[in-house]
């Protein structure tokens, strides 16, 4: 099994960069002599490593290059049915019929629990599954904003905004950042509109990681600060659901600012979540976890894995998780990156069996994500490149479809 199509990528991500390969040679420390093999198509894959310091030099996270993941087909504009159907409930037909107001029999209540339970799927990583619902959630949270009542049409927007947020993830998920970001400007509109003061932000904090996915990290990093500050001077994290929304979007800074090369800036924005968000639990329950953002000392730790991890540091970040206890509205997708992160962090110092232990203990914990995520791919292909195999890899190579 190859990388991304290296051949492709690079040269397009250098020329984004404005980078000739002397100087990503220079940024990445990777030889021109391997750069120019893989961009003529004479090495047609690379180590974690030097991918790794690819991605660094170019500003691009390193899933970019390891391209789509293995159940997401890389088809372009030609979707499936589910996903067309996905896209004209994001962007409906113009000069289409407007959105008619709900009629007796519906449920505020009751759409806000299929939101809910859509976002809980998606943290599950039951794709499939969110993107047969999405059109009609999409479609009764617009017609609940079309509701002639002003309180019933705030709450309305409120679902739509948090639907059209959710359709946005989705997307990016599956390698469409550009209808993501259509998804995330409408829901963003929706929030203005809502009787939810925090959902903007949230809806922000979306959009800047969907800006950092296409390697645009000013205007991530600028988008999640102006956001964070807006919370703070409102006085909104006087509340567990504004601090968390906070957290949030302080802890996408800190990524944006570390892939930009400003460790320190990181660092003390990492300090600082990590501060904040003991007082998470200190402060009344804001209500509905699955609907705010992930925030908590759990989720700080492990954003703090993951930048050790991305910026050389191994040993660091396998004394960061070591004993680490996940709070219990730990979503799956979170201890996925964790895992991977450990994972990682064993390969770069060569300890394959240490790899292979925490990779086992992903596949028990979340078989679904690991198949979704190209690193656990990466992961278990340099493994199996090794000359002796550890005990228990094959089982893994073959879950991921690595062996063949």
């Amino acid at each position: 099994m190859a990388n991304g199509d290296l051949s492709r990528l690079l040269p397009r991500l250098r020329g984004l960069a404005a980078l000739t390969q002397e100087e990503l040679a220079e940024r990445s420390g990777v030889s021109v002599d391997v750069i120019r093999q893989l961009e003529q198509g004479r090495k047609h894959s690379a180590r974690l490593p030097t991918l790794h310091a690819l991605a660094n030099g170019l500003g691009v996270e390193l899933t970019t290059l390891l391209g789509d993941p293995p159940a997401v087909s890389s088809t372009g504009e030609d979707d499936g049915p589910r996903f067309v159907a996905v896209r004209r409930a994001v962007m409906p037909v113009l000069g289409g019929p407007a959105p008619q107001p709900p009629g007796p029999g519906f449920s505020p209540d009751r759409l806000r629990e299929r939101i809910a339970k859509g976002w809980t799927q998606y943290h599950s990583a039951e794709f499939d599954t969110v993107m047969k619902a999405l059109p009609d959630l999409i479609a009764d949270a617009r017609s609940a904003a079309a509701s002639g009542d002003e309180g019933e049409r705030g709450a309305g927007f409120a679902a739509l905004g948090k639907a059209l947020q959710l359709a946005g993830h989705v997307a990016v998920r599956m390698g469409k950042t550009d209808l993501a970001l259509i998804s995330l400007e409408r829901a963003t509109d929706a929030a203005g509109r809502s009787s939810d003061p925090l959902l903007p932000a949230m809806t922000a904090n979306s959009m800047a990681w969907t800006y950092q996915r296409q390697g645009r990290l000013e205007d991530a990093l600028s988008v999640a600060l102006r956001a964070a500050d807006d919370l703070a001077g409102a006085g909104r994290t006087d509340s567990a659901d504004g601090l968390k929304v906070w957290g949030g979007l302080t802890m996408s800074a800190a990524t944006s600012a570390a892939r930009s090369g400003d460790y320190e800036r990181a660092a003390a924005m990492m300090e600082t979540a990590e501060k904040e968000a003991v007082r998470v639990a200190e402060l009344p329950d804001g209500g509905d976890s699955r609907m705010v953002s992930v925030f908590s000392p759990s989720s700080v730790r492990i954003e703090r894995v993951r930048l050790a991890v991305q910026y050389g540091h191994p040993q660091d970040a396998l004394a960061l998780a070591k004993g680490m206890r996940l709070s219990k509205d730990t979503p799956p997708s979170w201890r996925t990156w964790l895992l991977l992160d450990v994972a990682r962090a064993h390969t770069d110092i060569g300890d394959a069996a240490g790899a292979v232990k925490t990779l086992e203990s992903l596949r028990r914990v979340a078989p679904t994500w690991m198949r979704h995520h190209t690193l656990a791919v990466a992961i278990v292909r340099d493994l199996w490149a090794l000359p002796d195999h550890p005990p228990g890899l094959r089982p893994l190579a073959e879950f991921l479809g690595v062996s063949a």
